[in-house]
């Protein structure tokens, strides 16, 4: 594995702000290729914390052991209890992978969007908005984001989409997206109410090219890695517009399990400031091969 960068700033190198944690959602098992991962985590007006995340067996095709997305509510961010579930039986559907939970800032109503073969492909898919995130009904999952046909003659597009994230600002929603074009690149949605979205820029055009050690904080691997599908590391990058990006990591990843298994993963991670501090959920790998959600507390004011 790479060795991390040097990154400095006046709290001190960059990594080393991730050296403790708190562990806020387990495996159901703690065996290897069991996870508890991709969190997605909002705090509503009254200041509770509510969290989607994946659940993930070890048994059965890759690609298809994500079992469950489980709802967890915090009165304090750290101590989730469970209050919803959304099982793949119910949509139906083989498998999960990351959701992506928010708040309409409009209506105030929760919005959850999820990932899986729903139509065939691997699509973005869509649960009706609900006052509060213990009411999401599987009956109402939608496509939202499917596989665009290519011109005939043209560049192809992506077949598939999975792992969104997805955020309000500047007056639209935007998408962050796994696409799967030959390999798996990152693409950019936009969508003016949550609903219809469309591609911000050329469908085959991903955010960041498919070099180097493969907006933010984003996750990626290299092909030089062991497994490198699975081996997914985090990086940083900086955009003006939300649509172009530099990359501030492009030779080593910034962050790196410091408990690694046979990989390294530190990934699907949520940044949410916390009064004066930022709180970063992130699916991390332990030695053992299994997959936990911890919680790190980074002070964003000088000491």
């Amino acid at each position: 594995m790479t060795a991390l960068p040097a990154i400095t700033a006046w709290a001190g190198r960059i990594p080393d702000l991730f050296r403790r944690w708190e562990v806020v959602a387990e495996p159901d098992r703690d065996e290897p290729e069991w996870w508890a991962g991709a969190p997605s985590v909002v705090r509503d007006k009254k200041g509770v914390f509510w969290m989607a995340i994946r659940m993930r067996t070890a048994e059965g095709e890759l690609g298809k052991r994500g079992y469950e997305i489980r709802i967890l509510r915090s009165d304090d961010g750290i101590h989730f209890i469970k209050v919803h579930s959304l099982r793949r039986e119910q949509i139906p559907i083989t498998g999960f992978e990351r959701p992506a939970l928010l708040i309409d800032p409009h209506t105030g109503k929760f919005k959850l969007y999820a990932c899986g073969p729903l139509t065939g492909d691997w699509c973005v898919f869509k649960f009706a908005d609900a006052d509060s995130p213990e009411h999401f009904d599987p009956a109402t999952v939608r496509p939202v984001i499917e596989s665009i046909p290519s011109q005939p003659q043209g560049v192809p597009y992506p077949t598939a989409y999975k792992d969104p994230f997805i955020l309000y600002a500047e007056g639209a929603y935007h998408c962050y997206v796994i696409g799967v074009l030959r390999s798996e690149r990152i693409f950019h949605f936009t969508s003016e109410d949550g609903e219809s979205w469309q591609p911000a820029g050329h469908p085959s055009e991903s955010l960041l090219p498919l070099a180097g050690w493969h907006l933010f904080v984003y996750e990626g691997s290299s092909v030089q890695w062991n497994d490198p599908v699975y081996n997914i590391a985090t990086g940083l990058g900086f955009t003006f517009d939300l649509h172009h990006v530099i990359d501030l990591t492009p030779d080593a990843p910034l962050l790196v399990s410091p408990t690694p298994g046979r990989l390294h993963v530190w990934r699907y991670s949520h940044w949410l400031w916390v009064e004066d501090e930022v709180w970063v959920y992130a699916e991390v790998e332990k030695p053992n091969g299994a997959h936990e959600t911890r919680l790190y507390r980074i002070p964003v004011a000088p000491r």
